[in-house]
């Protein structure tokens, strides 16, 4: 398959530019990945979808206010940063902008000196390793002076920055939201507990790579930026006493889709497993352990719609599409959701 074969028309005015309130109130689609049949919802009821016995993953992972502003300490020019993964304690590999100048040794500052960095590195493509220091901790640092690094399709200023956070997310390192979870609100959370089903933990730290246009016109040479992983040995179980019992997994998310796929891909089940993942998942992939999968609607021709095509067929996937276009569903980050099983 080409890379273009993933192309959808999208009217500019279906990129949700703000989340759903509360975020329950956003549309569900329920996709029948056998038939192709659709059913039109809200999230608040996704229960209505559900079996006791079923086992969501999710994929706790949260969002670092990423995105630094401020100046060379030599000439004073400007600098915006973008934080992609810390390597170290102390060091990171980020985006600069702008870059050219950006070299080795240059010095930055932030936040009026309470965060300074220095850059070690510059990478093949173009990323740089800097080295931060300040006098508290950086966390509590990002969270007075970073901003939440919100793709660049968002052009409205986010008043509330916990709602690019899911409810559950606890741990730090994220450059993006896992956007499917973000429609969970407790109530709904506590309504899919008690009705028997299951909610298992995977932390995957997703990256600006997860975002990458497929620049390859063959989707075997596109190669994905790799993404730190967590499963559990209590998720695992949690999988694996499903699978014996005939439940259903489901996973929020490509993220958690992606983490599930690597393990179980890797070696051969469900264990307890850390490491980092390039897994790209597209037509012609047997999956291994999913059963279901809730996410949003993804940019045309990127590495997420092929993932959605790989569970339930190319012509289902872009026939959902063009049904959700032609019946206004919101689109994106803050957009609307599928349920596929």
């Amino acid at each position: 398959m080409k890379t273009s074969d993933f192309y959808y028309d999208l009217p500019e005015e279906l990129i949700a530019q703000t989340p759903a309130e509360p975020r329950d109130s956003s549309r569900l689609m329920q996709l029948d990945r056998h038939s192709g049949s659709l059913k039109h919802s809200r999230f608040s009821q996704l229960t209505d979808f559900l079996r006791p016995g079923d086992l969501l993953v999710i994929n706790n992972s949260r969002v670092i206010p990423a995105r630094l502003y401020g100046r060379r300490e030599d000439t004073g020019a400007n600098v915006e940063l973008l934080l992609l993964e810390q390597k170290s304690a102390d060091c990171w590999e980020t985006l600069v902008k702008p870059g050219k100048r950006a070299r080795a040794g240059a010095r930055l500052c932030f936040g009026e000196g309470l965060l300074r960095g220095e850059i070690l590195e510059v990478q093949e493509d173009g990323n740089r390793i800097i080295r931060f220091s300040c006098k508290e901790n950086i966390f509590s640092v990002l969270d007075r002076i970073g901003q939440m690094p919100l793709p660049p399709y968002i052009t409205q200023t986010l008043e509330d920055q916990e709602r690019y956070q899911t409810n559950y997310s606890k741990d730090l390192g994220s450059a993006a939201a896992p956007t499917a979870g973000l429609h969970f609100t407790e109530e709904l959370l506590k309504k899919i507990r008690d009705m028997g089903v299951g909610i298992a933990e995977v932390t995957l730290h997703v990256g600006l790579g997860t975002f990458r246009p497929v620049k390859e016109d063959n989707l075997q040479n596109h190669r994905m930026h790799s993404e730190h992983f967590f499963l559990p040995a209590k998720t695992a179980e949690q999988i694996n006493r499903t699978k014996k019992a005939g439940g259903r997994v489901i996973a929020v998310g490509t993220t958690s889709c992606r983490t599930l796929e690597r393990v179980a891909s890797f070696h051969g089940k469900i264990e307890e497993c850390s490491g980092y993942t390039d897994i790209f998942i597209y037509p012609g992939y047997t999956f291994k352990v999913l059963d279901g999968l809730i996410t949003n609607f993804h940019l045309p021709e990127s590495t997420l719609i092929m993932l959605v095509a790989a569970f339930c067929g190319y012509e289902n996937t872009m026939n959902a599409y063009h049904a959700a276009v032609q019946e206004q569903y919101r689109f994106f980050s803050f957009g609307d959701a599928m349920l596929i099983c």
